[in-house]
């Protein structure tokens, strides 16, 4: 964890230069109301919260002022911790029955629904069955209708899906098979490293389906 000042000088120079150089929406990954309620100042247009608006009380309260969009994720304990025997007895009803609640919790203080997708967090405190099945029974959480984001790109769940135990991250074509699953099960957003391949994917995956 660092301190908000600490957050504050390393991304709101790169939000600045971005916004100055470009018209693509961007996006502060923040828990912290402080940092968003600056990012949105100096040109970001949506806070992506990977603990749901539970870190800060007052995160809410900002981007509902700011008429910002909201990424609302599910992530089991803490980012130092996740990975130390992650447990669910169903995962895909509990990351669903989690979004849901944080989704009227975010509607109730004032976030318009229109304005919210929802991440099942894969590879947060998730082992690599956990995440296949997410990947598997992700129309279920298409279902609570809300546009639904998908981050799995080099996560090291691909690469020791593809037999190395060790792993640390999961190569090029495996990020691209995930993503096209993703897409074929109703994900609409999509977080890459890769982005020129991802899309070329994605085009092949979206005219096959029309």
């Amino acid at each position: 964890p660092v301190s908000e000042a600490e957050e504050l000088r390393r991304v709101i120079p790169v939000i600045q230069g971005l916004a100055e150089r470009t018209s693509i929406p961007l996006s502060i990954d923040t828990s912290k109301a402080g940092v968003a309620r600056v990012a949105l100042r100096y040109g970001a247009e949506m806070v992506n919260d990977i603990t749901a608006l539970r870190h800060d009380p007052q995160l809410a309260e900002v981007v509902a002022e700011s008429d910002a969009y909201l990424c609302l994720m599910h992530m089991q304990g803490e980012p130092r911790t996740m990975q130390v025997a992650p447990s669910y007895t169903d995962v895909v009803s509990e990351v669903k029955a989690f979004l849901e609640e944080r989704l009227a919790f975010a509607i109730d203080a004032g976030i318009p629904a229109e304005r919210i997708c929802l991440d099942p967090g894969i590879g947060f405190g998730k082992t690599v069955d956990h995440c296949i099945e997410l990947l598997q029974r992700l129309d279920e959480i298409v279902a609570i209708g809300q546009p639904v984001l998908v981050g799995l790109s080099r996560k090291s769940f691909l690469g020791k899906l593809l037999g190395d135990p060790a792993a640390t991250q999961g190569p090029l074509e495996a990020s691209l098979a995930g993503a096209v699953a993703a897409f074929e099960r109703g994900a609409t957003i999509f977080r890459v490293h890769d982005v020129q391949e991802t899309v070329a994917a994605l085009r092949v995956a979206a005219a096959v389906a029309a």
